[in-house]
């Protein structure tokens, strides 16, 4: 499985909403240059997220978008299924019924595949710790582990688009 780039772009965003000021928005081009990536893919990852509740939009003058919830209402499962959907990442094909030993009948295939099994297992504590993770975890740890001239440089790019 692998999670599309479009899903860091959506978690990057989402964060950096997280952590403005209430009455802030950002549009979707000023997103897409923060963050170096190509508008047209990003804007179609804003209308999802706003879409399935994640973001609000803001029109007029000074519109864009904004954090719809509390960043503490929102964890990196939500941005991750509503760029990605909600689909199982494994789906068992029930191979063990084909081919030469397949049995017409069998006790065994009454419980899950064996392997089907452990690939749904892993995918539940995935889904977990992703849920775990909200966007106030992050916002706690952005003055800890990000370089404070990067910090710097965010606060004067966002105060001169919103002069």
């Amino acid at each position: 499985m692998k999670i599309s780039s479009t899903v860091e772009w959506a978690i990057h965003c989402c964060s950096l909403l997280a952590g403005l000021p209430k009455e802030t928005s950002l549009t979707g081009k000023e997103l897409a240059e923060f963050h170096g990536v190509p508008h047209p893919y990003l804007a179609k990852a804003l209308q999802t997220l706003s879409h399935d509740g994640i973001l609000n939009t803001v029109s007029g003058p000074k519109g864009g978008y904004q954090l719809a919830k509390k960043p503490n209402k929102v964890s990196l499962l939500d941005i991750v299924l509503s760029i990605e959907g909600n689909d199982p990442c494994f789906e068992c094909d029930e191979i063990r019924r084909k081919g030469p030993t397949a049995l017409e009948k069998s006790p065994s295939y009454k419980r899950p595949c064996l392997i089907a099994s452990a690939m749904w297992n892993a995918e539940k504590v995935w889904r977990d710790e992703l849920a775990k993770v909200k966007l106030s975890d992050l916002l706690e740890q952005v003055k800890s582990k990000v370089d404070p001239r990067q910090l710097k440089k965010a606060q004067k790019w966002i105060e001169q688009r919103k002069a």
